[in-house]
């Protein structure tokens, strides 16, 4: 058996033995589709097929690039030289491309290449008037690349926006003039953009015969991985490079297009049978990646699904050992769950896994910020990838800082800044920078909103501990958690968003957050009564699969069901879970929202609604007899300020003055008792729950006198 098919599947074998010509090659997650194709590549150019240096394999990352010229050069190969495979992204070929062909197209005028677009886009955007702000100039130079990656001109855009119902940062009109503005001050300085280096490119070899003969002697074989994320663009490089021959290997999965918002359409790859009538087809669906439960919960995934991607789904078969099954929960709030998920991570890295091969995986950056404090809070090393961490983002240094500017004011209407005023404080400094009562369009307005929103959030979590909280308390609070959070250089627990963590994997991966207008996105389901966007929700599906396929034995998948801690439960899991969640686990009950107004809590002395924060944590009105408990209280005094001590932390972190009276007058018996006290959510009972039930009960507690570990 030929070198270049020794360990193969009879699938992978089928895909590099195919005859020269047009493949397609239908791969799903963990299928070994990159040592498929580089294994074809060597059959080729070792049969004689082509010669090295005429094989040109494009990619879309640099990552995947390398990945796979090391397996080139693995194989004797590898682009080390000019006579041998070439395997870039499709932007590196072209300027090299363009590059070489520059002179004989345009002759000896100079250009540069544009590698930040930013300041030119923020040019062209003051020329028309539109807002100059970050946030709008990187939502406008996003869509000005979707619209030259889907081929579109300044003059079509606002039609093709309205008729495709885009998400637009502004009004179509207005991007449209900056996207022709933009073009304007390019071509006045002579500088090009990346797209730009795509369409010079395909230009080139459709006008200039020389220059077509001359590339197409050069290359004759041309290998596509990730082909469903091709745009119509890079489609139109491919096919000039391409001319009337089909000497074409195509890589992909269509249920893995994620990347719609890009431009990127798997049609290419849906349409490929289509084009090339004698086309091999061959499906890889042996998944070496994942264990076969990990596997069969992703079949169960894309097998919901609807459309026309839907139909070249893949059914995964897994190969390796078994594993355990995946997990699923439901939480009160959003920080039980950033704690249990954390506690699960602590159990798994004492047991063997390494912190570097265990992931946490949401929908949007601005989720992390709490499994970020959950994971400092534990001691476990973490990295952010594909973002900053919540306290290093652009938006959540300007909201500080404007914060400590109204902390500095001398002009505040007394009390302003104190308790329940504080909210309103806080969110009247934060408008100004994004801020608003609904979610914004625009990707980078859409990431500002959220981080500001986790901040309001944040602020209420800690009035829950510390009603009479000031703004001077709040920046000291928030100095704390920003401080914990740099730890030394990482080699600890990935968090990243589930488009950051397209093309990775990892041991243990836990997908949280898997609520309605999470996953599904908010702006994928449609508003003010208007349908769901089908397209739109089955990408978000398609989403789901990208995570639960990089996992590789450890799966866990969860969902909160209020944001704050003690949050009302307003919010319901994804329908996406709908048939995956096992009716035996603790989690199978649909969590629907309330179909009633829940009741004010009442004063359990006289009956009289309770109105204040401290009225509503002690359970009473403050005018009512307390019937406290003194021996407990002060056995709960002297317990906290031991914990205190060892946790080196002010007293009020622990338990408030107000949390230890609630408790020492209503003695609660069990953990569901002690959750009932306002102020003790899921973090605060994981944490102190065993020592105040026991100090209840008359049972002694001893805190150690030594600090805790850094």
């Amino acid at each position: 058996m030929p070198t270049a098919v020794a360990g193969l599947d009879p699938e992978q074998t089928a895909a590099v033995l195919a005859p020269r010509g047009p493949v397609c090659v239908l791969a799903g997650a963990g299928t070994g589709k990159t040592r498929t194709i580089t294994r074809r590549i060597a059959h080729l150019v070792s049969d004689g097929h082509v010669a090295a240096g005429q094989v040109l394999a494009v990619t879309f990352t640099a990552r995947a690039a390398g990945e796979m010229r090391t397996r080139l050069r693995a194989l004797g190969i590898g682009d080390a030289s000019s006579g041998a495979v070439q395997a870039r992204t499709f932007h590196a070929a072209a300027l090299r491309q363009l590059r070489y062909f520059w002179p004989q197209v345009v002759g000896d005028m100079e250009w540069q290449l544009l590698d930040r677009k930013f300041g030119v886009v923020g040019q062209a955007a003051s020329q028309v008037g539109v807002s100059t702000s970050t946030d709008s100039i990187r939502d406008l130079a996003g869509e000005i690349e979707w619209a030259k990656g889907s081929l579109i001109a300044p003059e079509q855009y606002p039609e093709v926006a309205a008729r495709l119902r885009r998400d637009t940062p502004t009004a179509p009109e207005q991007v449209a003039a900056v996207y022709a503005a933009y073009e304007q001050i390019k071509s006045y300085s002579t500088s090009l953009d990346f797209d730009d280096l795509l369409l010079h490119t395909a230009a080139a070899l459709e006008e200039n015969s020389a220059v077509a003969e001359e590339f197409r002697d050069r290359y004759r074989c041309f290998v596509v991985d990730e082909y469903q994320d091709v745009t119509p663009l890079q489609q139109r490089v491919l096919d000039a490079w391409l001319g009337q021959r089909d000497d074409l290997t195509v890589v992909g999965d269509a249920n893995q297009t994620i990347y719609s918002f890009t431009g990127a359409s798997p049609k290419y790859l849906l349409d490929f049978s289509r084009r090339f009538p004698d086309a091999t087809v061959v499906r890889l669906e042996r998944d070496y990646r994942s264990t076969p439960q990990v596997v069969e919960l992703a079949n169960q995934v894309i097998g919901a699904a609807r459309g026309r991607i839907a139909g070249t789904r893949l059914k995964l078969i897994g190969q390796r050992p078994a594993g355990p099954a995946p997990l699923f929960a439901e939480y009160d709030d959003e920080p039980g769950e950033a704690v249990n998920v954390a506690a699960q991570i602590k159990k798994l890295i004492a047991n063997g896994t390494p912190a570097s091969e265990i992931a946490v995986l949401y929908r949007i950056n601005a989720q992390s910020e709490v499994h970020e404090q959950a994971l400092t809070e534990a001691g476990i090393p973490f990295q952010v990838r594909g973002g900053e961490g919540f306290f290093n983002r652009q938006e959540v240094r300007q909201a500080i800082h404007a914060l400590r500017q109204t902390a500095g004011r001398d002009d505040l209407p007394e009390g302003a800044d104190v308790g329940a005023n504080l909210v309103t404080l806080v969110r009247a400094v934060l408008v100004p920078l994004g801020l608003t009562d609904t979610e914004p369009t625009g990707a980078q307005a859409r990431e500002r909103w959220g981080s500001l929103r986790s901040l309001i959030q944040l602020t209420e979590e800690v009035l829950v501990h510390e009603p009479e909280l000031t703004l001077g308390g709040l920046l000291v609070e928030l100095a704390k958690r920003a401080e914990a959070r740099h730890p030394p250089v990482v080699d600890g627990v990935t968090l990243a968003s589930l488009h950051a963590a397209k093309g990775l994997e990892w041991d243990a991966v836990f997908l949280v957050g898997l609520t309605e207008g999470m996953l599904p996105i908010t702006h994928a389901l449609g508003s003010g009564g208007e349908p769901d966007d089908e397209a739109a929700v089955e990408e978000e599906r398609r989403l789901l699969y990208v995570g639960v396929t990089r996992a590789r034995e450890h799966l866990a998948m969860s969902w909160a069901l209020a944001r704050n801690e003690g949050g009302r439960k307003t919010r319901r899991r994804s329908r996406f879970m709908h048939g995956v969640v096992p009716d035996s686990s603790p989690a199978s009950k649909i969590a629907t929202p309330p179909t009633r107004e829940r009741k004010k809590p009442r004063c359990r002395v006289c009956g009289k609604g309770l109105i204040t924060t401290m009225s509503t944590k002690l359970g009473r009105c403050e005018s009512c007899p307390s019937n406290l408990d003194d021996a407990v209280f002060d056995a709960l005094r002297n317990w906290r300020s031991a914990k205190a001590k060892q946790q080196s932390v002010p007293a009020y972190i622990v338990f408030t003055d107000a949390t230890l009276t609630a408790i020492a007058e209503q003695l609660p018996a069990s953990e569901t008792a002690l959750t009932s006290i306002p102020g003790i959510g899921a973090a605060k009972l994981e944490r102190y729950g065993a020592d105040v039930l026991a100090i209840i009960r008359g049972e002694p507690v001893e805190v150690s006198d030594e600090p805790l570990p850094d």
